[in-house]
């Protein structure tokens, strides 16, 4: 049996098609049942019968810090997908960050411990490795983390959980840590996931800015944590992108299959450092939540490159190109905006 935490998710909802599709017996996580309608969507773009393949999955109602519900959830699993995480840079966000990223892991660790889990895959972020001093050399899977760094407050809490997880495998839990990019999948065009850029960019974006990151999109991502799980490979991680971009220059690909025009007007240094300090000013005056902080305003404007290599040479694999995903996301995005 399997058990796949955060399955309202982006990840966990396509990863879960994959492993229905594929006749495995599944058990999901999911927090409210009004999001399980996702599912049931996002299943629907791929197969007419979504409603019979959603019905094969075993759903338990669960929070990650609910350990008697937890328990109920890891009766009889053999093999655990750890996709539940909270996605936020707002500051004011740390203890909330910290509760689902660090302590949630810890007690899905636990109990894969207590349970004699036979292998755990645990999805992190690229948030959680270190950086280069020289934003020409590719990061790597052992690039040091920096804790004194200016770490945004989710990329310290998904370093926190990983290190839960490698505290797993010393207790003897076999896993594997995926730590992707931004992840291009569609189904989910608001809130933290990548698909909100799309929208933002058909709605008319005007600000570009100059920064570069790693991309991958969600069925590669899928497609790789499966192969993981039934690999030999134990405790490694891997980075997780298929392209390194600019920001703008992915606005534009989107843009493009979005047939709308991209941001014309650079948002520079000056404007981001002015940005970010109003952002704060208002939340403290009118208690509104933080759009852009400190370090999410360095971060789209700094160049970071990442290194694939080692996930490619693991599995002998090569990654789906980005246009091909913008251009799936994007029919699927315009196909369900003429329906709102």
């Amino acid at each position: 049996m399997i058990l796949v935490t955060g399955g309202t998710g982006l990840v966990g909802s396509h990863l879960l098609y994959q492993l229905v599709s594929e006749n495995k017996q599944v058990k999901a996580i999911y927090r409210r049942a009004h999001t399980l309608e996702r599912i049931k969507h996002v299943f629907s773009y791929y197969t007419k019968n979504h409603k019979e393949l959603f019905n094969k999955i075993e759903w338990i109602e669960a929070d990650l810090n609910n350990i008697p519900a937890l328990e109920l959830a890891f009766k009889d699993v053999a093999y655990v997908y750890h996709c539940a995480a909270f996605v936020s840079f707002e500051p004011n966000k740390y203890y909330q960050l910290r509760n689902i990223n660090i302590e949630g892991t810890a007690n899905i660790v636990n109990l894969c411990i207590s349970n004699k889990v036979k292998k755990l895959c645990y999805v992190s972020s690229i948030a959680a490795i270190g950086n280069e001093a020289n934003s020409d050399h590719l990061i790597t899977e052992s690039t040091e983390w920096n804790p004194e760094a200016d770490n945004s407050v989710y990329a310290i809490t998904k370093y926190g959980a990983e290190m839960e997880v490698w505290r797993g495998t010393q207790e003897g839990i076999p896993a594997v840590i995926v730590n992707p990019g931004i992840i291009l999948g569609p189904g989910y065009w608001k809130g933290g996931s990548s698909g909100n850029l799309f929208r933002l960019i058909h709605k008319g974006l005007t600000y570009r800015t100059s920064g570069t990151t790693g991309y991958v999109s969600v069925w590669d991502v899928c497609d790789i944590m499966n192969k993981l799980m039934h690999s030999d490979i134990i405790n490694e991680r891997y980075i997780l992108i298929s392209e390194n971009l600019s920001f703008n220059e992915f606005q534009k690909k989107v843009a493009k299959a979005l047939n709308v025009k991209p941001p014309k007007k650079e948002a520079g240094r000056l404007m981001l450092e002015i940005a970010w300090r109003l952002d704060w000013l208002v939340s403290k005056l009118f208690g509104k939540r933080r759009k852009l902080s400190k370090q999410l305003a360095k971060s789209i404007r700094t160049k970071t490159v990442y290194d694939n290599s080692k996930i490619k040479d693991a599995l002998q694999i090569e990654f789906n190109s980005i246009d091909s995903a913008i251009d799936q996301v994007s029919k699927y995005y315009l196909n369900d905006n003429t329906k709102l």
